[in-house]
């Protein structure tokens, strides 16, 4: 169950850092990659996600706060002055190990502390103030309000270590606190889902896999002294990506308490007009303009571009999160009402207990449930999906007294003299859910 609890947060996170799909089989890839990355986590292999953990910390080093001051910090360390390459590649790998040490550490505490953060994923005491801090954050990418460290701090920061490879790791290690401002925000993200894995040693390497992104540019400026473009809006234009990517994940966090409409089914019609609107917004500036220049009218194009990127791009999530046409189960969604009627017309019963926030429920349903063979089975039993996203719902007292249970998924299928005959709490294939529907008489 770990693993399939990050299936559909990373087929968010998929789709808004790529922040476009070009066809319907685009956005299948994004599902493909998604499943790709769950087998792998299962397997104790984190190649997807580290992967996008490792571009996030690149994109990062993209950023005003810390592309300017690549050269300038890489001379301080004195990879520029180095008698050799050799040793520029050390003292830059120094500075590089210093990032890590300070970042390294927080994926293992998120990790440790964040182990019960799945069973609250119901409570809006926590999903509200998660997506208020990743609002927060966006607020900051946009540039609405400063996250700055104190002027006085920076500068001492600024003094620590000096040149050698001890004053590199040194700088290295309060690079990350300077650059608080576009590290923070980013952190916050990477750090919620690290929470989610609920592994130590995936934080560990999570955010050293971050911190060599983040410093990838320092090392090979001070390795081969690269030159770098010059510094300019496009580092503007980066931070808006953030906020984009921020404010999509701050409104899926709290989805479940928002109004948001979403297809039952995957229609042509839904996909463009979601696709239009992404396009829409990033043609109206929400990347490339800016809040903090420019005309009211160019900053009202800005907001606008804004809001319909995001709503094209949670309109594409909602999509991915959809069910191929005729690939549905006719659920019923009242309990006692489906037990009577089973009860009635002498018909097996089929309890599914589920939550917006349940990634193995999703993943259940698209991968065993959606089969055209469990679907056409399904036709002889009484389904009912109960519904249990809210934490405060009176259907969790059907699941703790009735059936004794806590956690989910959980599926039930009773047989028609009411006998509890097979329980599924985790992911089977269509196969084996159809040969425990064709065993019920």
């Amino acid at each position: 169950m770990r693993a399939s609890t990050t299936r559909w947060n990373l087929t968010a996170l998929l789709a808004v850092l790529t922040l476009g799909v070009a066809s319907p089989a685009r956005a299948d890839m994004l599902g493909e990659l998604a499943s790709s990355f769950e087998d792998a986590l299962g397997s104790g292999s984190y190649g997807w996600a580290l992967v996008l953990i490792f571009g996030a910390g690149l994109a990062t080093a993209l950023t005003p706060c810390v592309y300017p001051m690549i050269a300038i910090t890489v001379s301080v360390f004195g990879a520029r002055q180095a008698r050799s390459r050799a040793q520029g590649a050390l003292l830059s790998l120094a500075f590089v190990l210093g990032i890590a040490a300070l970042f390294t550490p927080l994926g293992v505490i998120s990790a440790m502390t964040g182990a019960g953060m799945s069973e609250h994923m119901g409570s809006p005491y926590v999903m509200v103030p998660l997506a208020l801090l990743f609002l927060a954050m966006a607020a900051s990418m946009f540039g609405f309000w400063d996250m700055n460290l104190p002027a006085s701090w920076q500068n001492r920061l600024a003094q620590v270590g000096g040149s050698g490879y001890r004053g590199a790791f040194g700088i290295g290690f309060v690079n990350g606190l300077i650059a608080a401002p576009c590290t923070g925000p980013v952190l916050a993200v990477l750090l919620g889902y690290i929470a989610s894995s609920r592994s130590p040693g995936f934080g560990a390497l999570a955010l050293f896999v971050y911190s060599l992104g983040l410093g990838v540019l320092f090392f090979l400026v001070g390795t081969f002294a690269v030159s770098l473009p010059k510094s300019g809006k496009w580092l503007d234009a980066v931070k808006s990506l953030f906020g984009v990517v921020m404010t999509v994940l701050a409104i899926y966090y709290v989805r479940s308490w928002l109004p948001l409409p979403k297809p039952v089914e995957r229609t042509t019609a839904w996909w463009v007009l979601s696709l239009a609107l992404l396009l829409g917004g990033l043609a109206m500036g929400a990347i490339h303009l800016s809040f903090k220049e420019g005309s009211p009218l160019q900053r009202a194009r800005k907001g606008i571009g804004v809001a319909a990127s995001v709503a094209g791009v949670l309109g594409l999530i909602a999509w991915l999160g959809a069910l191929p046409p005729g690939a549905r189960i006719d659920w019923l969604s009242d309990y006692d009402q489906a037990v009577t009627a089973a009860a009635g017309a002498h018909k097996p019963l089929l309890v599914d207990f589920g939550a917006d926030w349940c990634a193995a429920c999703t993943e259940l349903e698209h991968e065993a449930m959606s089969d055209p063979r469990v679907v056409a089975e399904a036709q002889r039993f009484v389904a009912v999906r109960v519904d249990l996203t809210h934490a405060d719902a009176p259907e969790w007292e059907v699941l703790r007294e009735t059936y004794d249970k806590q956690g989910l998924p959980y599926v039930v299928l009773h047989t028609t003299d009411g006998e509890r005959r097979h329980e599924i709490t985790g992911l089977v294939s269509a196969d084996e859910f159809l040969s425990m529907l064709r065993s019920i008489h």
